[in-house]
This record gives structure tokens, C-alpha cells and sequence, in this order.
């Protein structure tokens, strides 16, 4: 699965840089004109004042060809989060693309996922922090920012025009401006919020999210509770041989580091954690895949799994006996 999203994201990030060139989508400032597919969208305003078209005419496209594509994309894209999570986020979001990048990047300088954590977060193959990542680390901040920078004038500005201007010096101060202080703000933030961005400043993944906690049956990484009729169940393949599921068994996860799931999230989540918790969850599963390796060195049967419809039903029935169990107990206290 990691194989296949890496081939997503690789592909969408190609795509996100070279639309604007492509005029696959981009809004041309100097025109103001919409390209898309590399076609010319237009709503007939000009033939409309020009009196080749009536009020009703005119109506009739800003309906068709503005209100109702629009209402199209947004209908499909939050239905696809109201049933499998913010799989934009993890499977196509350049940005998050350029998250998991740096995420690595530092790991490998000072060992730790994020400058805001306080401990650090140990290495696949014993590997140990190598101070001279650093360099590589905050160059490649600097570098991002300005890719990011130039390619969102791009699409705003003819990308010829832009490039040109660059490579030859005779940028105007509008777009000097723009390339110097974009690239100062996305610096900082791939360097200083990357996270924090994406759990609580992008509205993309704030919109997938609150769909998809609307909906019991979404996607969810599910952990078998003590108790639970599943506990040895799991949906699981390629599992013969194994010793059951069992959550006692988190107790020696990965030692002596223990938490490899929790260790391999890239937004720095708890995956067993109940659904309410994991609201900036983008569907990853790479804390899977953590616990699936972790759990197979010891012989035993993986604990965290996705869930859909009615095992996902049944993760969100155990949150809200969980919260009345919690409540009750207050009220006797």
C-alpha cells in the first residue's frame, strides 16, 4: 500500500507543478482568463455586453458552467472524506508530500520528527542522528519555499513569463515582492509548522475532516479494546501460524522503544486512540504497517487494522459506552 501511495503522490506533486505550464489550470491575471484543460473557461460576460446573448442566456451559463461544476467537485470530493477520511491529505496533498520529506530529513539530523518535540523518535536499522543533516534539512526548507512560491505565481501569471523574468533578472517589483515574501512565510512554516498546519490552519483537510466525523461507518484505524468480541478476529490475511491479537500485546511493541505506531505517524497522532482523537487523521496507514512489522517479529497477529462500515459502526458505538461509562462514573463520584 506505502508503494502505491508513494506512486500517488509522486505523480499528483508532477502534476501540481506542471499545470500551469500545461495550462491545465491556472488563472491568467493579465487576461483574466480561467484555463482549464487547456481550454479557454469563459462565462460570456464579453458576448453578453457585446448583445450576442440574452439575460437569460447569460444566466443560463453562469448556472451551468460556474454553480453547478463547482457544486459538483465539492459534492464529490467531501463525499469521498465523508467515507475514507482525509485520503486527499495522505494519498495526493502535495504539501503533506513535502511534510512526510522533511519529516525524514530532520529525523535523520537531530532524531526527532518535529523541532517541537522533546524527545526523540529512534530510526529504522539502528540508525543514529547525524548532525551534518542539518545543512541538507533547512536548504531543502528554503528550496521548498520557493518552489512552492514561484509555482503558485504561476498560476496566476503566464509560467513563461515568470521563468523568463527569473533567469534573465527583469522580475517586476510586484512579482520580486511575491517570490520574496511567499518563500520567507513557506520557509518558515515547512521549517517551524509544517504539523500545525495541517492539523488545524489548512481548510481542505478541516472540511474532510468534519465529514468524515459525521459518518460512524467512515474509514477508521480501529484497535481492538479489552473485552471486544474481535480481539483475535481481525480481518487479517496471511495470518496462519500466528499467535492471536490481543491488546496486552502493545506492551511489548518494538522494545525496547515501544510505540511503533504511534512513532510512525506523520502528524503526530495517537492511532489507538478513539476516532474523536484522531480528527487530522489523513489515512496514511503507515501506523499499520508499524504495528503489522512490529508485531510479526514477535509471531503474533497485527492489533491496529482499517475499518469500514459496520466494524467501523462498532469502533464508534465502543467511543460513545466508552464516554457514558466515563460520564456515569463522574456522576457517581
Amino acid at each position: 500500500m506505502q508503494r502505491q501511495r508513494r506512486a500517488f503522490q509522486l505523480a499528483f506533486f508532477a502534476l501540481f507543478l506542471a499545470a500551469p505550464a500545461l495550462n491545465l489550470l491556472r488563472f491568467d491575471l493579465h487576461e483574466t482568463q480561467l484555463w482549464v484543460l487547456g481550454m479557454r473557461w469563459t462565462l460570456g460576460i464579453d458576448a453578453f455586453r457585446a448583445g450576442e446573448i440574452s439575460a437569460n442566456e447569460m444566466a443560463l451559463r453562469i448556472v451551468l458552467r460556474a454553480f453547478v461544476p463547482a457544486l459538483l467537485l465539492v459534492a464529490i470530493f467531501l463525499g469521498v472524506a465523508w467515507r475514507y477520511g482525509r485520503l486527499y491529505c495522505g494519498w495526493l496533498c502535495p504539501h503533506f508530500s513535502l511534510v512526510e520529506l522533511l519529516n525524514g530529513l530532520l529525523q535523520r539530523a537531530c532524531g526527532r520528527l518535529s523541532l517541537w518535540e522533546r524527545e526523540q523518535t529512534p530510526m529504522a536499522g539502528g540508525r543514529t542522528p547525524d548532525a551534518r543533516w542539518w545543512p541538507v534539512f533547512l536548504a531543502s526548507c528554503v528550496l521548498l519555499g520557493f518552489t512552492w512560491a514561484i509555482t503558485l505565481l504561476s498560476y496566476l501569471l503566464p509560467p513563461a513569463e515568470i521563468w523568463a523574468n527569473l533567469v534573465h533578472g527583469t522580475l517586476t517589483g510586484n512579482q520580486a515582492r511575491f517570490l520574496g515574501i511567499a518563500t520567507l512565510v513557506f520557509s518558515a512554516e515547512f521549517l517551524l509548522a509544517r504539523h500545525f498546519f495541517c492539523r488545524f490552519g489548512c481548510a481542505v483537510g478541516l472540511f474532510q475532516s468534519l465529514a468524515w466525523m459525521a459518518n460512524p461507518r467512515g474509514r477508521v484505524v480501529a484497535f481492538p479494546r479489552a473485552g471486544s468480541p474481535h480481539v483475535g478476529s481481525l480481518p487479517r490475511t496471511m495470518t496462519i501460524g500466528l499467535e492471536r491479537a490481543h491488546p496486552s500485546h502493545c506492551r511489548t511493541c518494538d522494545l525496547p522503544h515501544g510505540n511503533a505506531c504511534d512513532r510512525a505517524c506523520p502528524m503526530r497522532l495517537k492511532p489507538r486512540n478513539l476516532k474523536r482523537r484522531k480528527f487530522s487523521c489523513v489515512q496514511c496507514g503507515l501506523c499499520v504497517d508499524a504495528c503489522e512489522a512490529s508485531q510479526a517479529a514477535q509471531r503474533r497477529e497485527p492489533l491496529l487494522y482499517h475499518a469500514i462500515g459496520v466494524e467501523a459502526l462498532r469502533e464508534t458505538l465502543r467511543e460513545g459506552q466508552g464516554a457514558r461509562v466515563l460520564a456515569q462514573g463522574v456522576e457517581a463520584g
